[in-house]
């Protein structure tokens, strides 16, 4: 009865988790979880004024597909001002969040058989859409010793006559990796003379520590023209809930049939949404933005030395995000199990590496209050203490 295109589809471990902690919660056990990424910080109030501003004036019906002129422009705008690219408003498409934003791009370029590079450690989502899109993902290891990103010789090593695109994530969940200027330009030389594309996933280029974010198709004409930009407010503007992703290419007949594609599916994106982006893209809450940024690099130098200080554990810092990617491999080469039995033991949630396509790892998200952080942690390390004894 199922089609062959939904049952190549394997459900998210990250929501999976998630649900069972809190499952586990509302049983009466004491869990802790760090499975999710959602910022714990509410929606700027600005924000949230525009969206009750919105419903009050009556702006509660259909619009046009892509978004309203007005944000489509905010994204331009922000765009031009933060990264350095020059979209056109017609070059932009609002989605129901990235996610919805990077379907319609497989959806729309993917033939059977085509092959995507895919870095891993990856969000958990880009295999998943790609397969369902009949496509290939071609998955390329990283590790530590390049703070798990793709090289150039990688890249060009994987190329052949069926690749397709390139998926770049920067910052990276799940490891908070940024690629530098330096190696965006290396790896837009090795595609130089291809036709392969690059879909850019940005989505947390406002949370960045210590590093400097430089956005993939900012770096040539070259790479501006085969890049696919791919970004939203969810994490930097804490408005996961609001469903508010963008998608940005000078390729006008991308851009044609993913709207066509969109007009046929969910059409537009709820307009109060809308309305409420507008302040986000125009930089109304960039004190607000700062504010969650030092926390969430403070939390993030805290817990990197915490974790570290637990004999058997290793995690890098990372970069940007809000997540810490943490090496088991001297404790454990089956991370579903380990974070299975760290979730009943001890009552702490975190996600499997395994979901992100690298073996010997789990994911903890800081995207919580650092008195919880540190239980956590100490739970972390009593756990394995335990494991080790």
């Amino acid at each position: 009865m199922l089609s062959d295109r939904i049952q190549t589809l394997s459900s998210s471990l990250t929501i999976a988790i998630s649900t069972l902690a809190q499952e586990l919660k509302a049983s009466g056990k004491d869990v802790l979880s760090f499975s999710a990424g959602e910022p714990d910080f509410g929606t700027p109030r600005r924000i949230k004024d525009e969206a009750i501003n919105a419903i009050n004036d009556g702006f509660t019906q259909y619009t046009a597909v892509p978004g309203i002129n007005e944000v489509r422009q905010a994204v331009a705008d922000k765009l031009k001002r933060d990264n350095g690219l020059d979209y056109d408003m017609t070059d932009i498409i609002i989605s129901n969040g990235a996610k919805h934003s990077l379907f319609n791009l497989f959806q729309a370029v993917i033939n059977k058989g085509d092959e995507v590079i895919i870095p891993a450690p990856y969000w958990v989502t880009y295999p998943e859409q790609v397969k369902y899109s009949e496509g290939i993902p071609v998955i390329i290891d990283t590790n530590e010793i390049n703070n798990f990103k793709i090289t150039a010789e990688q890249l060009e090593g994987a190329i052949t006559p069926k690749t397709k695109m390139l998926v770049l994530t920067s910052p990276s969940n799940p490891t908070g990796s940024i690629y530098s200027k330096e190696e965006l330009i290396a790896i837009g030389e090795v595609l130089k003379g291809t036709n392969i594309l690059v879909a850019s996933d940005e989505m947390y280029e406002k949370l960045v520590y210590d590093a400097e974010f430089t956005a993939a198709a900012s770096i040539s004409d070259d790479m501006f023209n085969r890049t696919i930009t791919i970004n939203g407010l969810s994490k930097s503007v804490a408005m996961t809930g609001w469903r508010f992703g963008y998608l940005a290419s000078a390729n006008k007949e991308l851009i044609s049939v993913m709207n066509k594609l969109q007009s046929q599916s969910t059409s537009n994106i709820n307009s109060i949404t809308q309305k409420a982006a507008i302040p986000a893209l125009n930089g109304d809450v960039d004190e607000e933005i700062e504010m969650m940024r030092r926390a969430f690099a403070a939390r993030a130098a805290e817990a990197t030395e915490l974790m570290n200080n637990i004999e058997g554990l290793s995690v890098l810092k990372p970069q940007g995000a809000f997540y810490l990617f943490v090496n088991i491999k001297d404790i454990s080469d089956d991370s579903i199990l380990f974070c299975k039995e760290l979730l009943q033991e001890v009552g702490v949630a975190v996600v499997p590496g395994i979901g992100f396509g690298s073996e010997g790892y789990f994911r903890f998200s800081f995207a919580t209050d650092i008195t919880t952080i540190r239980e956590g942690i100490r739970r972390i390390e009593k756990f394995v203490k335990q494991k080790r004894a």
